[in-house]
């Protein structure tokens, strides 16, 4: 960053600066530690010179569970060593089959990754939504930004399942409702995923909406096309069809780089005849309502009776127990 023709070029300049920013965010907090653990230390000598009643022990006693907290944080950084964990990411949300029933719970989830995304500081736009028929979202798009976002959500990667008795249901029937949660990375530009122009088909359309002097005025939403793939990409979140075409692009470089490395961890589970499936019907938590009150997530074992809680964005205990254990999604 010191040589003078640093900023030549905006766009490696850029970069180069979200680096040392990202490498910030994680030696700071490390080097603010070391010197709160180094003051701990003094103090506790201290204390265990005076004794059990001294103020300075009382002092030391008080300190300690902060310092733990922190410690268990910069201790969960460390899990995060992925190849694109540090990445931004692209979270979608699927409502499975069950109509009504279903997208209200795919409207529940989005309602708790936004709380969840707004208490860590994430900032997130809405690339792409489809409102059920009568209520709820049938389906979701979210890009994600913020250091280490992907490394965190990777967790939620995975079938949900609701149970409860359902408020659409006039006999108060109990209702079991599925959605798939799908997380990528945002692939950065130095990763060469090559998309030619004859494998696409760009396709515009009028932006889905309540309406208003510009929403279904103009062919502003862009769905993408991969021919050879069959992936498809839509996004109508910005009056300029430039940008979501551009917001599409990313998403579909992402999840052609997800399809290569989903085809490498294939082949390596084939060797080790250890293979793990994300496909659709393998659930990875379950959030139970009615007859009782559970959340559970079924890799980790990990679970708590306050559903409130969770559905109001608090899943740290979650994801923090997935990336303890060591697990791949």
């Amino acid at each position: 960053m010191g040589r003078a023709d640093f900023w030549d070029s905006r766009e490696s300049s850029q970069a180069v600066v979200a680096e040392v920013q990202a490498l910030k965010n994680v030696l700071g907090p490390y080097r603010a530690f070391s010197a709160q653990l180094e003051d701990f230390q003094v103090l506790a000598e201290l204390a265990e010179l005076e004794g059990d009643d001294s103020p300075l022990y009382a002092e030391a006693a008080e300190t300690w569970p902060a310092l733990k907290q922190e410690l268990e944080r910069l201790e969960l950084v460390s899990f995060l060593s992925g190849k694109m964990d540090k990445n931004n990411a692209i979270l979608t949300i699927h409502a499975g089959a069950g109509g009504t029933e279903s997208c209200d719970w795919c409207g529940i989830l989005l309602r708790m990754y936004s709380r969840w995304l707004d208490e860590q500081g994430y900032s997130y736009e809405t690339a792409d939504l489809q409102p059920g028929d009568e209520a709820g979202v049938k389906y979701v798009t979210l890009t994600i930004s913020g250091d280490f976002a992907y490394g965190y959500l990777k967790a939620e990667k995975g079938v949900h399942r609701l149970v409860r008795i359902s408020p659409f249901d006039s006999n108060k029937r109990r209702h079991t409702s599925f959605c798939s949660v799908d997380v990528l990375p945002e692939v950065d530009d130095d990763i060469d995923i090559v998309i030619n122009d004859g494998d696409l088909r760009i396709d515009t359309y009028r932006a889905s909406g309540a309406g208003g002097q510009h929403v279904n005025r103009t062919d502003s939403a862009v769905r993408l096309t991969h021919l050879e793939s069959g992936i498809v990409v839509t996004c109508q979140n910005e009056r300029s069809q430039h940008k979501n075409k551009a917001t599409a692009m990313r998403i579909l470089k992402a999840r052609l780089y997800e399809r290569e490395e989903e085809k490498r961890r294939a082949a390596h589970a084939a060797e080790s005849s250890a293979k793990g499936d994300n496909a659709w019907g393998n659930q990875i938590r379950s959030y139970v309502l009615q007859p009782y009150q559970l959340v559970k997530d079924l890799r980790t074992d990990s679970e708590t009776s306050n559903v409130s809680a969770v559905l109001d964005g608090d899943i740290d205990q979650f994801i923090h127990a997935y990336l303890r254990a060591g697990l791949k999604p």
